[in-house]
């Protein structure tokens, strides 16, 4: 097999998307278009990345990271103009280069890796990714010769009456042999009404040097969308999230309505899982198998166990171990590490918190910068009082303390194991083991105190 390699067209400003976000920074299912584009080209096997970058180069750098080799194209003088960028880095190289938009993030490895061994099998200088369209206006058409190579791409406003009939159109993808590319560069002139370069004229004078240029087909056009404006952005995400959800129904993943079930392109889902509409799943979420995901549920970046129940819940950078449960409304914040059979009841917030197993938050319920032990109950309408204006403390509570209603844990506190704290109470001191923490007024009763009232007002 060649050397492979690709250059990712990233310059544009992108204006039409009548955005502060450079384009290809926009995102489809949580993820930039361009590292989508990133993610595909390195699995078909491309060894070295070298991506154009314009506008917004920092932020596309800071985006891929090391992933990629950056040349910067300083004035948009088209599409030839942006690939001859590269030169310095690529021009003595032997091999494919892959030339790909990186505003085109339904393209999937497999087509790639098709379309370059289709340009490497037919020992091409040039190969064009074709798709047919039903509805071919507005796109360049292939015109293939007798021997079924191409013998030009025709823009259709040039195109004859027949050439427009041809539903074989240009995707805007290519592969090259690497060293041929750079030498046609030069050649490229700008004697159009744009006074721009285009690559698509290195397939003429490939042609013209009596080289090979072929164009390889592929079997879904959706995939070639470019992404221009905020309309197109909508339709790729529309498909990547059909195309996603249905990797995992595949995978045995039970999606009650995929229609309105949000999946980002990183989340991982383990089988016999069930997952009901309107939940969104974002970032690095990993869940395990035989959950329930409820209605109405969020999930970012938080690893959730095997048989996890969350009902109508947000939960945000957090771990919910095997065997427990969450819900319905309640919130785990940054940071809250949920131990195996815990129950997390409805209306309770949770955050940069740890709590161990078996341990059981019915209701409307603070617990916040806390460490709770095993087997431990928390009545309703606990606080952890945890900010005291201007920085935040920590408080632990032992294993198999009970907690009653309408407790104020003010931190820092230690309360030690086998401890209980009486409903009312605002506990500002550490509790020993085995005792109980009491902190309220007593009760005084006022005899005959209905009869001093004033009467009501009629």
């Amino acid at each position: 097999m060649a050397n492979r390699f690709a250059i990712i067209l990233a310059a544009g400003q992108g204006t039409r998307m009548k955005s502060k976000l450079y384009k290809v920074l926009h995102a489809v299912c949580g993820k930039p278009m361009v590292e989508h584009v990133v993610d595909q080209v390195e699995a078909a096997g491309i060894e070295k990345v070298v991506t154009i970058v314009g506008h917004g180069a920092d932020t596309v750098k800071g985006c891929l990271g090391d992933r990629s080799e950056y040349v910067l194209q300083a004035q948009q003088l088209g599409t030839g103009h942006a690939v001859l960028q590269a030169q310095a880095v690529l021009e003595n190289e032997e091999g494919t280069t892959l030339v790909i938009c990186g505003d085109t993030p339904l393209l999937t490895a497999e087509t790639l890796e098709s379309l370059l061994q289709y340009h490497e099998e037919k020992k091409a200088k040039a190969t064009i990714l074709t798709a047919h369209a039903a509805d071919p206006n507005g796109y360049g058409r292939i015109i293939r010769n007798a021997s079924d190579n191409v013998e030009k791409i025709v823009e259709q406003k040039d195109a004859s009456p027949e050439e427009v009939l041809v539903q074989e159109i240009n995707t805007g993808t290519y592969a090259f042999d690497n060293k041929f590319l750079f030498a046609a560069l030069q050649s490229v002139g700008n004697n159009n009404a744009q006074g721009e370069y285009y690559l698509p004229d290195v397939i003429e004078i490939l042609k013209n040097q009596g080289e090979i240029v072929t164009a390889y087909q592929m079997s879904d056009m959706g995939e070639a969308l470019g992404v221009n404006d905020r309309v197109a952005l909508a339709e790729a995400s529309v498909y990547m999230k059909r195309r996603i959800n249905e990797k995992h129904m595949r995978n045995g993943v039970t999606l009650i309505d995929p229609d309105n079930t949000y999946i980002e392109a990183d989340v991982i889902i383990g089988s016999d899982t069930v997952i009901e509409p309107n939940v969104f799943l974002k970032g690095k979420t990993v869940i395990g198998e035989d959950c329930f995901i409820g209605s109405g549920s969020e999930l970012s970046n938080t690893t959730i166990g095997d048989r996890v129940q969350i009902r109508s819940s947000n939960l945000e950078d957090s771990v919910m171990e095997s065997d427990s449960n969450i819900g319905p409304f309640s919130h785990l914040r940054p940071n809250s590490h949920i131990g195996k059979r815990v129950h997390i009841g409805n209306f309770v917030e949770v955050k940069n918190a740890v709590l161990n197993e078996d341990t059981k938050v019915g209701h409307l319920t603070y617990v916040g910068d806390a460490d709770l032990g095993k087997n431990i109950n928390v009545g309703c309408g606990t606080v952890f009082v945890n900010y005291d204006g201007k920085h935040k403390h920590r408080s632990s509570i032992g294993d198999n303390t009970f907690i009653g209603c309408n407790v104020n844990i003010v931190a820092p506190v230690n309360v030690e194991a086998n401890t209980f704290l009486a409903a009312g109470s605002t506990i500002t001191k550490d509790v020993p083991e085995g005792a109980m923490g009491i902190a309220r007024s007593r009760q005084e009763n006022k005899p005959g105190y209905w009869e001093k009232l004033p009467p009501a007002k009629k």
